[in-house]
């Protein structure tokens, strides 16, 4: 039978939440005021499948920019709620859902499209690559060596305890200062800080974080955290853990402020620090670095890059050089050759007839194109084909980043 897919209507929003549910193993939203909460934020395009009027298979996809090495902040299409129904697998619904999807992105000028994988082996046949890492650590604040008697900053600044509706006031601004100096970093919509903040609720089962507010000795602000904490007694002595859900940091003495003050609640002997950025500065601000051990490193961010002129016109690089790239891409989005000339001063992306002196897949410049992997590297895998003696460390020189991409969030 062929599956028709296409465009969700309103009335096909409930199925199209029950098909979401069951893609991904979970409890059912049968309540009216949690069914009507999704149906009037769910943002962006959604897409299904259709088995006659039962849908199948899910898809959305929403606007969201992404930041370039350099910070520039580029157009880009986020994919997120993919699924296909345990029946209709192996059946290229997910095919067709995501080649139409990307080819209307590209239609509407995005430069790239990002979304974060359930599954490392699918996305890469889409031409997505995965471009940023992130690290979890959990720290034993008794091994961490900070004073416990510490009482807030040395420096001036303050932290305080704020609420849910400070945060809405407060987060924005200071997270699009944050993210415009963090290569890899994505917009936050005001239905993300609702849903941070309990404001809107999709579920019953909500539970208020903390929330901690750094504010400089001038009064600005530069850090917000929030975090929860279990009740955990053991022959009479606290075990409780900080769990933090997310912190944000416009300069170091925010962060480590922060970090600080997690580490010095009474009766908190063990911090998790959430998903972070690989290269954070998290063990390093400890007098003993080993108090706080890796517990979880993945792959995060996933990039498709749908204009490559423009992608590689928007980040800055380091050194002057140029290049010829051969891009291959099944889909036809990103194909081409094109002269890269590059400089501290800028960049230029021109579509050429001379020969290649690297050819890759679009999945593979993807994976360069914000500045963590090495062509090196990718070429000894047999990724990247080297054509001119010297192109991979010209690409290497030119492409690697300073600073490590990192994306907060999960969409």
């Amino acid at each position: 039978m062929t599956n028709d897919v296409r465009a969700v209507t309103e009335a096909e929003f409930e199925d199209w939440q029950r098909a979401l549910s069951t893609g991904f193993l979970r409890k059912p939203v049968r309540e009216p005021e949690h069914l009507e909460a999704r149906r009037r934020h769910v943002e962006g395009r959604l897409l299904g499948a259709f088995d006659g009027s039962r849908c199948v298979a899910t898809y959305r996809s929403f606007a969201q920019e992404l930041t370039a090495v350099g910070g520039t902040p580029v157009p880009a299409n986020a994919v997120s709620n993919v699924t296909v129904t345990p029946t209709h697998r192996r059946r290229g619904l997910l095919t067709r859902m995501m080649d139409r999807d990307l080819a209307q992105a590209k239609e509407r000028g995005d430069v790239v499209a990002t979304l974060i994988a359930a599954e490392y082996p699918i996305y890469g046949r889409y031409g997505f690559g995965p471009a940023t890492w992130t690290t979890q650590w959990t720290v034993e604040v008794p091994r961490a060596g900070l004073d416990p008697r510490w009482s807030g900053p040395r420096d001036g600044g303050r932290i305080d305890l704020v609420d849910g509706e400070d945060v809405r006031k407060l987060g924005p601004e200071l997270h699009e200062r944050v993210r415009r100096a963090q290569p890899g970093a994505v917009s936050r919509s005001e239905l993300w800080w609702q849903l941070s903040t309990g404001a809107v609720r999709f579920g019953p089962n909500w539970t208020e974080p903390f929330y901690a507010v750094h504010r400089s000795a001038s009064g600005e602000v530069e850090g917000l955290v929030a975090y929860k904490a279990d009740d955990n007694w053991r022959h009479k002595q606290p075990h409780n853990t900080a769990d933090v859900d997310w912190l944000i940091a416009a300069t170091p003495a925010a962060e480590r402020a922060l970090w600080h003050y997690l580490c010095s609640i009474d009766w908190i002997t063990q911090v998790k620090s959430g998903w972070r950025g690989p290269d954070d500065l998290l063990p390093l601000l400890l007098p003993d670095p080993r108090a706080a051990r890796v517990t979880d490193q993945a792959d995060w961010l996933w990039v498709r890059i749908l204009d490559v002129v423009r992608a590689l016109e928007a980040r800055t690089y380091a050194t002057t050089g140029s290049l010829v790239l051969e891009v291959v891409d099944g889909a036809g989005l990103a194909q081409g050759r094109y002269l890269l000339d590059a400089s501290p001063d800028g960049a230029s992306c021109t579509v050429t007839g001379r020969s290649p002196d690297l050819v890759l897949d679009a999945a593979e410049l993807a994976t360069l194109w914000l500045g963590d992997e090495s062509a090196s590297r990718l070429a000894a895998l047999g990724r990247v084909h080297q054509e001119r003696e010297g192109a991979l460390r010209t690409a290497d020189a030119l492409l690697r980043g300073s600073k490590r991409p990192w994306c907060p969030d999960i969409f």
